[in-house]
């Protein structure tokens, strides 16, 4: 099989200007592969960490598969409670509106659990940062426009 060629150190600012780029014209796959290549050099390049989180969500409304567990992984590196609270909302804010699109089963949970995870960054977010609160009252308007509810749980959904 083929082996991946190491990035240049020197070549990581421009690979980070890349990759957002790629993201910013939706194609958060290219942008996937480029922060895989900054963070194999640097495992703790927290701008890389951040956007691969990003672009990978940004992938739930796409046809293909992205794995939860490499997202969560990435999600545990992100320095900072606040960050990395922030950050999971949108994961789960993303994830609820991927879910409302294809039919919305458990969309109204996954909301519910991006708008905990906003709160639970109000509550430890910088001076004048307000982004969990708009992030948490996006989440609310769409739950009440799409007149979401809890789902009604039957016996058979208790078995794994």
């Amino acid at each position: 099989m083929f082996e991946l060629k190491p990035l240049h150190h020197e070549a990581v600012a421009s690979a980070l200007e890349k990759a957002n780029r790629y993201r910013l014209l939706n194609e958060p796959g290219a942008a996937e592969s480029i922060y895989l290549d900054i963070l194999a050099i640097e495992p703790d390049n927290q701008e890389a960490i951040v956007n691969i989180v990003l672009a990978m969500s940004d992938r739930f409304g796409k046809d293909y598969a992205v794995g939860e567990g490499h997202i969560k992984d990435y999600l545990s590196k992100i320095e900072g409670e606040y960050e990395r609270a922030y950050y999971t909302g949108i994961v789960y804010e993303r994830r609820a509106k991927a879910v409302l699109e294809k039919g919305g089963i458990n969309a109204y949970e996954l909301f519910e659990q991006a708008m905990e995870w906003f709160q639970k960054a109000e509550s430890i977010r910088p001076a004048g940062n307000d982004d969990p609160i708009l992030r948490w009252n996006g989440c609310a308007r769409i739950i009440k426009r799409n007149k979401l509810t809890p789902r009604e749980m039957s016996a058979n959904d208790f078995i794994e």
